[in-house]
């Protein structure tokens, strides 16, 4: 499976790798801004660079609970030339905007943030990631981490004590339930 490396190597390590590429990817958080967005970052700068071997392909961020503060995106390496924001007016709309970004082709990353899902809309977000080798990460509450999802990777981040992220990585294909704390 081809990974996209994390910036942080207990998670590389903890993901085989990194985060998987070409796949859904969902992020349950009890609230927004705990820095579940900074733990992406790296990611996202590899992917906004400019390419040498072809066109860069746009990364989309799908209503973000917060507008994104381009100075800090900048100064993080985020390659703002190919970041385009989309806000929605109503949450079924999110899974369509998402499923339309990683369809078109020209997306590396389309990230989304809803209040919920059905089984059938994650698995249509899967299959279009998949289909599109894009990174897709969903942003969900907390309280739907016991919902099922066809998501290959399912992660439940909350604050540490020490102003990092408690990751509980409890879905991940060929990986076991792990536990661990990022200084993010």
């Amino acid at each position: 499976m081809q990974t996209l490396a994390t910036g942080y190597r207990t998670l590389d390590k903890a993901l085989a790798g990194g985060w998987p590429a070409a796949s859904l990817n969902e992020l349950c958080v009890d609230t927004w801004g705990i820095g579940e967005f900074r733990l992406l970052l790296p990611a996202l700068r590899a992917l906004t660079a400019p390419s040498m071997t072809g066109p860069v392909r746009w990364t989309m961020l799908i209503n973000p609970p917060y507008l994104p503060y381009a100075p800090a995106l900048a100064a993080a390496g985020i390659h703002l030339a190919h970041l385009l924001v989309t806000r929605c007016n109503r949450q079924g709309e999110v899974h369509w905007a998402m499923e339309q970004a990683l369809r078109s082709g020209h997306c590396s990353a389309v990230l989304g943030w809803c209040e919920a899902a059905d089984t059938r809309r994650l698995r249509r977000l899967q299959l279009a990631a998949e289909a599109s080798r894009a990174w897709a990460v969903l942003f969900r509450p907390a309280r739907f981490r016991h919902q099922r999802s066809p998501a290959t990777l399912r992660m439940y981040l909350r604050p540490a004590r020490d102003s990092g992220i408690n990751v509980n990585i409890f879905k991940h294909r060929g990986g076991r339930p792990r536990q661990l704390i990022l200084n993010a």
